[in-house]
């Protein structure tokens, strides 16, 4: 690491971490200026505005998450792009991808630009956005998906929460046919879920795996890779939970890219129903204990590209209505680098893997530009770990508006410390210590 900006006096210079990177951990400063990198290595020589010393902590880039539900506009009563963002910057996140399943959804110009202009200096942390794919607008997606602050489309396979839902082939191959980026799936078989919902049992949440069972999920994802084979396009299949298709996705890495939930890489059925009940639910479900071996597996062997939280929030009273009328989907945005870091603790992962998981990855997959990674020129976004600290998780943690978590209770080897936006720290020892400047993120496209 050297420094290749020449300067007389720096904004900030961080001494004393250890710098997390893909490629291993490297002793060493950091200059900001202008909320960018500046100089990286032994600036004992350099003068800086301030310098904050960080002996003990790990310093990594900026942690992304690639998969969040904010909720806004529409359904502000469960989330909205402030309060979201300030559950990611609490724990540890710099940047945000947002899905599209709003009211309205996000799925045409107005929308997209209503949502980027709601979080300008308003959200925590910096963000994007997916545009829904639809059977309607398939083919102004070009030049949807090239808008400011889109970080790609998203396509609803399977029916989940909001009305953006694409079971067909034709419609599939139709918005693969005319999108230039990589799409994002949710891959459920949706004829077989409407064939099998039966089979949900009426208060008795332990069926919601056997409804929306492993076929549910293999045989959308094997018909998805066909389709974008028969395309030429690039696909990225979210939150996938079952060993059938990791094996399928692993003999197809030339077109696809994975990602994994932190929720379907710690709960397991029929544990989780028994424990948590509806609180457990989501889409795709919380699976048998194969199922979350072989998602471990696949992330060890670089099958899995980036962890993604799928925070997906609903209140307290809804979900604890009686399933199956309780809806799907539970919060992880501040709790995705947690889990990651107490899985790490337990061997399951390295700092190295995780930081390739978080934030690395999304430049590949994504064309994100100016993030993901500490180098000279990039935005200064940091995420600042304790590795040897130990915390438990509780309700008066959780700053996402529906005020729980799945994971409260459970004590936490590994904790974010401090959370740096474009060089300024905006959490520091669990407090909002700055105001919401987020921007939208930029992509090489």
């Amino acid at each position: 690491m050297s420094s290749d900006m020449t300067t007389d006096k720096y904004d900030l210079i961080i001494t004393g971490g250890t710098i997390a990177t893909a490629n291993g951990t490297l002793e060493g400063d950091i200059a900001i200026s202008d909320g960018r990198f500046a100089a990286l290595g032994d600036l004992s020589g350099a003068e800086a505005k301030e310098t904050l010393k960080v002996d003990g902590l790990s310093v990594l880039p900026g942690v992304i998450d690639t998969q969040v539900h904010f909720r806004e506009p529409g359904l502000e009563h469960k989330e909205d792009l402030k309060s979201g963002s300030l559950a990611a910057v609490m724990g540890g996140v710099t940047a945000v991808f947002e899905m599209p399943n709003t009211k309205p959804p996000t799925t045409n110009k107005e929308a997209i630009e209503d949502k980027v202009a709601r979080g300008r200096d308003r959200m925590h942390c910096d963000y994007a956005f997916y545009v829904g794919g639809t059977h309607e607008n398939a083919a102004e997606l070009p030049v949807l998906e090239r808008m400011e602050g889109v970080c790609g489309v998203k396509v609803f396979m399977g029916s989940s929460t909001g009305n953006l839902l694409v079971p067909d082939d034709d419609g599939v191959g139709d918005i693969l046919k005319h999108i230039n980026r990589r799409a994002a799936f949710h891959s459920e078989d949706e004829y077989r879920l409407r064939e099998r919902r039966p089979l949900a049992e009426t208060g008795k949440v332990e069926t919601h795996p056997v409804w929306r069972d492993a076929e549910a999920a293999i045989s959308s994802t094997r018909r998805l890779i066909k389709l974008a084979r028969e395309a030429n396009k690039h696909i990225h299949v979210l939150h996938v939970t079952t060993e059938e298709e990791m094996q399928m996705l692993a003999a197809n890495r030339d077109i696809v890219s994975v990602e994994v939930t932190p929720q379907h890489l710690t709960l397991v059925a029929p544990e989780a129903y028994e424990e948590i009940g509806t609180f457990a639910q989501m889409n795709p479900p919380i699976r048998e204990k194969h199922h979350r071996a072989a998602l471990w597996k696949a992330l060890e062997q670089g099958i899995v590209d980036v962890i993604g939280s799928d925070h997906a929030p609903h209140t307290h009273e809804e979900k604890a209505e009686a399933y199956p009328h309780s809806p799907a989907g539970m919060p992880g945005v501040q709790t995705l680098l947690p889990l990651m870091l107490d899985h790490m603790a337990a061997g399951k992962l390295s700092l190295e893997k995780l930081v390739t998981l978080t934030s690395l990855n999304a430049i590949k997959l994504f064309g994100l530009k100016e993030k993901g990674e500490i180098k000279v020129g990039n935005h200064a976004d940091l995420t600042f770990v304790d590795l040897k600290r130990s915390e438990t998780i509780t309700e008066d943690w959780i700053a996402a508006r529906c005020g729980w978590s799945p994971f409260t209770g459970r004590t936490i080897r590994g904790w974010p410390v401090g959370t740096m936006v474009r060089g300024t720290r905006v959490m520091w020892e669990g407090e909002l210590t700055a105001p919401s400047t987020g921007q939208p993120c930029t992509f090489d496209i």
